[in-house]
Formats: C-alpha cells, sequence, structure tokens
C-alpha cells in the first residue's frame, strides 16, 4: 500500500535529531512553555520575519486566539473563503460571529479576492484567506480591501508553512496569521500544536494571556482565557526539524511537478502554481469529474488518496442556520465533488510515484 503520507519515514530520516531533542526535554524537567518553547517561536518568529511568535496547543486554537485578540465576537461578521477546512468557520461561530462566504478561484482553490468587496457589510470586521493546500491568497487586493474598508486580515497559513508571495513568506501579512503543526503539516509535530504570529507588540501581549486564562501575572485573570500552551516536546520536536522544512518543501514541489509532467497529457486537472506564488504542496490536489470511481480503482491497486474537503462550510450542519444553499458558491461546490489528494510527501520514491502515475493511466485508458 502506498499510503496519503508516510510519518514514519520522515522521522527515521532524522531520527538522531528527534530522540536527542526528546531526551533532552525529558532530562530537563520542563513540559509546559520554558526554554524549549521560547526557542521556537524565536525560530518560527526569525523564520516568517515577524517580531512576535506565540506557540498553542492546536492552529484551531490558533484561530480562536486571533478573533478574541482583535475583539471579533458577537454581532460581527467575518469574510472567509468557501472552500476550506471547517475550522475556520467553526471558530468564527465560536467567539459569537457570523461566517461570510466567498466563493473560490476555480484554478488555485484560494478565496477570489475580486468577490470579497461585495460581501462587506457595516458588520464586518475582518477577513481571513486562507493559503490553501500550500499555495498562497492573492494577499495585495485582499490587504488593500482591509485598508479601504478597516478590516483586520487573520491569515490561515495552517497548510503553508514555508509558502511564499510575491517572495515573502506567507504568515507575514496580516496582523495575525495562524499555523498549525499538526503532524501531518508540512512541519508537524508529534501530536497537536499550533502559533499566532503578529508584528503587533499589544496583539501579542493579549494572545500570550489568553493562551493561558487571561493572566498576565500567574493566577490572576484578567479576562476568561484558554489553556492553550505549547508543550516543551512538541516545540522541541519541531525545533529539531525545522531546518529540515525548507529541504522538504523544496522535494514536495519536485514531487509535484514531476506529478504533473507525467500526468498532463490525461483527462485530469492538475494543479497550477500562479506567477506570484511559490506553492509548497502540503497536498497535491487532482480535479476528475469522475472522482469516485477513479478513487475507488487506486483503492483497489494499493494506492491511498482522500478528499479535502467533500463538504463546503456553508453547507454544513452548524452553517444552515445562516441561510446559505446549495448553488450559493458553485466553484466551492464543485471543487468539494471533483477534487482529491494524491500521495505525497518528501519521501515519496519516484518507483511509488510512477506506480500511482500508471495506475492513473490504466483507469482513464479504460474508461474512454
Amino acid at each position: 500500500m502506498i499510503p496519503l503520507v508516510d510519518l514514519k519515514a520522515q522521522y527515521h530520516s532524522i531520527k538522531a535529531e528527534i530522540d536527542a531533542a526528546v531526551l533532552a526535554t525529558l532530562e530537563s524537567g520542563h513540559f509546559i512553555l520554558g526554554p524549549a518553547v521560547t526557542k521556537f517561536e524565536d525560530s518560527v518568529a526569525a523564520y516568517l520575519g515577524v517580531k512576535h511568535a506565540i506557540g498553542l496547543a492546536s492552529g484551531t486554537d490558533a484561530l480562536v486566539i486571533a478573533l478574541r485578540a482583535l475583539n471579533v465576537g458577537a454581532g460581527d461578521e467575518v469574510i472567509i473563503p468557501a472552500y476550506t477546512f471547517f475550522a475556520t468557520a467553526g471558530t468564527v461561530m465560536s467567539v459569537g460571529a457570523k461566517p461570510v462566504f466567498v466563493d473560490i478561484d476555480p484554478e488555485s482553490y484560494q478565496i477570489d479576492a475580486s468577490k470579497i468587496e461585495v460581501a462587506i457589510t457595516s458588520k464586518t470586521r475582518a477577513i481571513i484567506p486562507v493559503h490553501l493546500y500550500g499555495h498562497p491568497a492573492d494577499m495585495n487586493p485582499i490587504l488593500e480591501i482591509a485598508r479601504k474598508h478597516n478590516l483586520k486580515v487573520i491569515e490561515d497559513n495552517a497548510q503553508a508553512f514555508g509558502a511564499e508571495y510575491q517572495g515573502k513568506k506567507t504568515g507575514s501579512f496580516g496582523e495575525v496569521a495562524c499555523l498549525s503543526f499538526f503532524p501531518t503539516k508540512n512541519l508537524g509535530a508529534f501530536g497537536d500544536a499550533g502559533m499566532v504570529v503578529t508584528e503587533d507588540d499589544a496583539l501579542a501581549e493579549r494572545m500570550r494571556m489568553l493562551r493561558t486564562h487571561g493572566w498576565k501575572k500567574k493566577y490572576y485573570s484578567e479576562e476568561v482565557g484558554y489553556n492553550s500552551r505549547l508543550d516543551a516536546m512538541q516545540a522541541a520536536i519541531l525545533q529539531a526539524k525545522l531546518p529540515h522544512v525548507d529541504t522538504w518543501n523544496e522535494k514536495r514541489r519536485e514531487i509535484s511537478q514531476r506529478y504533473n509532467e507525467k500526468l498532463k497529457a490525461l483527462n485530469v486537472v492538475t494543479p497550477i502554481e500562479k506567477d506570484w506564488a511559490k506553492h509548497v504542496y502540503h497536498l497535491y490536489i487532482l480535479r476528475s469529474s469522475r472522482r469516485d470511481e477513479l478513487q475507488a480503482f487506486l483503492k483497489q491497486k494499493g494506492i491511498a488518496s482522500e478528499v479535502y474537503y467533500p463538504l463546503p462550510p456553508h453547507l454544513s450542519e452548524p452553517c444552515r442556520k445562516l441561510g446559505y444553499k446549495e448553488g450559493d458558491f458553485p466553484h466551492a461546490e464543485l471543487a468539494a465533488r471533483e477534487t482529491f489528494a494524491l500521495p505525497l510527501y518528501p519521501e515519496l520514491t519516484s518507483a511509488q510515484q510512477d506506480k500511482i502515475c500508471a495506475v492513473l493511466k490504466e483507469f482513464l485508458a479504460l474508461s474512454k
């Protein structure tokens, strides 16, 4: 079986470094926040070129804490893409605000910046562009719209660590950016982990308070916060992995370009990379009107695949009360019906990739 992701292969490629980081953490006796977390926060801030990085328990917590720090709450609206992981919408709803969906660009799967302005109302407080699949959203027009309407921008950079927009790292454009280090991400922990990053001193202080029960001083809560602290073990593991992430991202790009070349003559739509973007291919997404049959054939041949995501958030049960219906965002809905991910990880071999492409060709030849 060729898996969608092989986390064991990555671990074994740097096993000595990971094991040393884990043992050093155990010996230190510091398990929640502490020196390992501070070191990793400083390293990520330097990597992204931002002033502050605050380690949290997950990428979902990062979105909640970013919204809270920007005082987004009941009665407010937040513009988000109509095709994304549900957490983008769910976190907006969890702080009492309303997600307002905007359809996507059908080529890149990113929020269509040309459709944002018509969705703005007097209640709009923020825009959350999602750098979906590792491809950047088109940030310049988004930032221009935000300035014009006095809105905050929260980058959802969960899937795009190391990606670039016009030569600058994603995660360094908005008032706040949110990162996820879920194990399958391009930079992944050995459990849940996340982070918020910002240039703003006051926002950084507020988000540090919010991650630890609203404390500035221990046990003296100044507001209702959360228990969302990055633990030292995950920070140490991520610190060991960070020097490798650019090499791994380049390997993802090479594998994706090889897929594109080998599949270009087939009746499937391969991913694109806009000329202003550096795509880091968190996922390699194909598109086919016969997706379900194609996935079944791949499975039969011992090849994993996955749909990201089968249901656009506006059609999910929690969002029904918002009044959206099928047909409101046709590009997002078509993507949910037709897209799927092929195996992609830096350690994927050429032989494995050749087999995957051969199986795709076999299916498409049989189905002519």
